[in-house]
Formats: structure tokens, sequence, C-alpha cells
């Protein structure tokens, strides 16, 4: 049996890996309520090991959401599966709708339009929302994407859209890669309405995610490995995916 496991990891070894997670330091981009990472070194070479420490909200860079985040009662990141961890992987691209309008919001009628194309979403999977905002990094205002007024405009996700993913498609988890499940151009009316949806499921997300453009439709299969930190509501976690 062992052998055989070996044989499948040199096979997978042969397919193309994508990571899709950004690399992360005091400077990079992050959600506006948070102050930046701060990386201090405690020790040098010239003490006999180097060490530094790292200062950052669970929720930074690429990262995992997990349920407790907004649902009181749901799991913490320690409780989340490693069978959750990996996934059959489905990219809908919505990068030309989100260049043509950062308030972009993916909708049911969208997710009609791609399954017409790549066929039904299967049961139990991970759906990322491409929309290449990825590449406005390591650029904070880029990302963050304010007009005059200090609103900023980038896409997300429609609440009917992720409750006729979970609840019809019956998926596993979803990601995007803007800072919100909802767009900003939605939130002083309705909040982060499509996030707590999606934590009340008791499901995680992953957001900020990177090189959703380097990863097919369908096919592809993506690991979330994050730390088991003791009652963590998020953590940044490593997502890759293996690519068919």
């Amino acid at each position: 049996m062992s052998a055989n496991l070996w044989d499948l990891l040199t096979e997978l070894k042969k397919h193309e890996w994508v990571d899709l997670t950004h690399e992360f330091g005091p400077n990079s981009p992050h959600f506006q309520g948070f102050q930046p990472a701060k990386f201090e070194t405690l020790y040098t070479h010239e003490d006999g090991f180097f060490v530094k420490q790292y200062t950052f909200p669970g929720q930074y860079g690429t990262h995992m959401d997990a349920p407790v985040h907004f649902a009181e009662g749901k799991r913490y990141i320690e409780e989340i599966s490693l069978l959750e961890m990996a996934l059959p992987l489905i990219v809908i691209d919505c990068s030309e709708d989100a260049n043509n309008n950062p308030d972009f919001v993916l909708t049911i009628d969208g997710i009609i339009e791609w399954e017409k194309k790549y066929g039904q979403i299967p049961a139990g999977s991970f759906v990322a929302m491409r929309t290449d905002w990825s590449k406005r990094w390591p650029d904070q205002e880029k990302m963050l994407n304010r007009d005059a007024e200090g609103n900023s405009h980038y896409p997300g996700w429609d609440l009917d859209a992720l409750k006729f993913l979970y609840e019809t498609r019956n998926i596993a988890a979803n990601g995007h890669e803007p800072f919100d499940t909802d767009a900003p151009i939605r939130q002083p009316v309705t909040g982060f309405i499509a996030e707590d949806y999606v934590l009340r499921q008791d499901r995680y997300q992953v957001e900020v995610m990177a090189n959703l453009d380097k990863v097919p439709a369908t096919g592809a299969i993506i690991f979330s490995v994050v730390p088991k930190a003791d009652k963590a509501t998020g953590f940044p976690v490593r997502a890759f995916a293996i690519l068919p």
C-alpha cells in the first residue's frame, strides 16, 4: 500500500503545481481596518540562531476564514478537517467583467452561464471567483481602489449566488482575490451579508487568492494548508493547486 501511495505522489509531481498564495510582509496590502504586520528579529546568527517574531491579524495576506469568524458557536481553524483542505477546484472567470466594472458582483445568472460551457458544478468542490484583482498586489491603494471620497471599489459575490452554490450545488468552500466576500459598493446597505452567510454554513473561505489566471476552469485540485493555531478565527494559508 505504501508503495502505491508513493507512486501516486510521483505521478502527482509530474503535474504542474500552482501557488495560489501571495507572499506577505509588513508592507503588504491588507484590510483597511487592520494595522500593518510587524516582522521583528529576536535573534541573529551572531546569537547562534536566527529567529523572527511575527505580529499580524489572523485575516492577513492570503488567508482562511474559519466559520467562527462571523458565526458564534461555529468551528475554529483547528476544527477544520484535513479532508476539507483538499478539494476539487472550480474557477469561474469574471476577469473581463471586473476589468470593465470594478464593482462587479457575481450572480446566479453568471454561474448558470458558466455551467452551460463547463457543466454542472460538482458537490463538494471549492469554487473560486477569478477577477485578476490579485494582479494589483502588492500595491495597497490598487487593491483598495478608493475613489475621491475614500470609498473602495472591488468585485464580490452576490448573496443569492452563494446560496445557490451552497444549497443547490452543495459546494464545500469558496474563495476570491479581493479583501472581502461582499463588494464594497454594497456594504453600506447590506454590510458583510454574503460573508456572514458562508461562515454560518459552517464552511470556510479563502480570501486574497493569487494566480487564479493560471488554473483551468475545471479539473484541478486545491489544497488549503493552514497552521493549527489554538482558537484561531482565521489564519494565513498556503493554498496551491495541482493541475490536470
